[in-house]
């Protein structure tokens, strides 16, 4: 009889477990694949300078990942939607700052980088542009942002160049 109690238990845990596991949408690879994003992290520039501090966390059943970004100075503040789109096969990115801009980025993940770019935009010289932003993820676990202003296929300026350092 203890032997079968046991077993019913296992048994009903291990249902458990996997009817929520199943009824998870966004418990999938491609939603996961901006996972290493994930946490609080302080940001340097390029030259070593102190940049903000950015937390990002995974939210609504694992179907976004919002992103809280607080300049240096902690004047120039943003806030970004980060979504697998299921029906696209795209991961997009909505940003929104506290200086009325917005920038609307799609891409996906190849090996350790996350890359997006946005639609192309002309620029106030009348050029057409697009941003492309990198986001890679280095063997010792900071990740490097690196955001380009793209003009015919070569970058045109380097807007963002900035290294993430968890915090503890």
């Amino acid at each position: 009889m203890k032997y079968l109690i046991i077993t019913v238990f296992l048994l009903g845990t291990g249902i458990g477990a996997w009817s929520q596991s199943s009824n998870c949408i966004c418990c999938t690879e491609n939603h996961d694949d901006f996972d290493f994003w994930q946490g609080k992290w302080e940001v340097t520039n390029k030259d070593g300078t102190d940049a903000g501090n950015n937390t990002i966390v995974k939210m609504q059943g694992g179907c976004v990942l919002i992103e809280n970004w607080v300049g240096a100075k902690g004047q120039y503040t943003g806030t970004s939607l980060n979504f697998y789109n299921s029906n696209t096969k795209q991961w997009e990115q909505l940003w929104v700052d506290n200086a009325g801009s917005n920038l609307k980025l799609t891409g996906n993940r190849t090996d350790n980088q996350m890359i997006m770019k946005s639609l192309p935009f002309v620029g106030k010289d009348g050029k057409k542009y697009l941003n492309k932003i990198t986001w890679t993820l280095n063997k010792d676990g900071t990740v490097r942002q690196l955001w380009e202003v793209i003009h015919d296929g070569s970058v045109a300026n380097v807007a963002f160049d900035g290294l993430y350092t968890k915090v503890d």
